[in-house]
């Protein structure tokens, strides 16, 4: 079942930068994404539109869009949790538009102050509009392996969500370990509930290396067939419901694993530890990815 190829979406200038306190400015954000594709990637997540009252990082999303030079070949994508957001999107052009819901009662009250079924219905109209514009619409379910006010969450919560989501339209289904919690026989049960209402083109996986777990429920998800997974350079972006603890897993350590066990990404990762340097740096810290960290050493010998 091991694939030969695996596409990797880079979140890290939206989903990475977004908790970041200091402003990141509009030029860096699109020099990052300038890296990125320069070092093979071909799935960006650009930016959020979301109310800067609540992010203030993602602000400038208007002038992000005008400011990344667009290849051939590269899919951008932003996130857009509403009707709102998507209409401040659409101007942009973006080629695929993120909502995402949670698989946890609890999280999905305490995070966007409604219910599971009302944040889905709240969904079901961006989803048709972005469909009517020729925008493919991919889902992110966060919490979907544990949550930081329910604690464990069972698959039949995973697979309930997962069908509420394929109801409403969503094309693609992203199953996102938010805090960083699963393991990876938990990580297969996960996904194989995805896998029963999405083919395996249309699944991916979304990991936070909080308890190191990250890498390995990668190759969980590899054992499957699911050959599509979300990564952040640098390891950008931490865990807001774990106090210091790492985000999400890093692009340049997916990539190191999978050229080990000979799987194409088609990422150069001295151009990607490259992008992860130059991002670091802006921010005054080292990269989180202990690969980057390694070969920017190897370098300096």
């Amino acid at each position: 079942m091991m694939p030969t190829h695996v596409t990797l979406v880079d979140v890290g200038p939206r989903d990475g930068l977004q908790n970041e306190k200091e402003p990141v400015s509009t030029e860096h954000k699109a020099q990052l994404v300038a890296m990125l594709q320069a070092a093979g990637l071909k799935e960006i997540e650009v930016t959020s539109f979301v109310s800067p009252k609540w992010v203030p990082q993602m602000a400038d999303n208007l002038a992000v869009m005008a400011a990344i030079q667009r290849q051939p070949g590269v899919r951008y994508s932003v996130l857009t949790p509403n009707m709102k957001g998507l209409e401040a999107a659409l101007p942009t052009k973006p080629d695929e538009i993120v909502v995402f819901a949670a698989a946890s009662e609890a999280f999905s009250q305490k995070n966007i102050n409604c219910s599971i079924a009302e944040s889905i219905a709240r969904f079901a109209p961006v989803v048709e509009f972005a469909h009517a514009a020729g925008i493919k619409v991919r889902g992110a379910l966060s919490c979907a392996l544990g949550c930081p006010y329910e604690g464990e969450i069972s698959a039949d919560q995973v697979e309930h969500v997962v069908r509420l989501m394929k109801d409403i339209g969503v094309d693609h289904m992203g199953v996102a370990d938010t805090i960083g919690v699963g393991t990876p026989r938990k990580v297969q049960a996960a996904m194989e509930r995805a896998l029963k209402h999405y083919p395996l083109v249309e699944v991916s996986g979304h990991f936070h290396d909080t308890y190191g777990q990250a890498l390995s429920n990668i190759y969980a998800c590899l054992e499957l067939g699911v050959h599509n997974f979300d990564a952040s350079v640098a390891g950008l972006g931490g865990c807001p419901y774990a106090k210091g603890a790492t985000g999400n897993v890093a692009t340049e350590d997916v990539v190191f694993m999978l050229n080990g066990l000979g799987i194409d990404t088609g990422i150069d990762i001295d151009k990607l530890v490259d992008a992860g340097a130059f991002i670091s740096g802006v921010l005054g810290r080292p990269p989180v990815s202990r690969v980057g960290r390694a070969l920017l050493a190897k370098r300096a010998g």
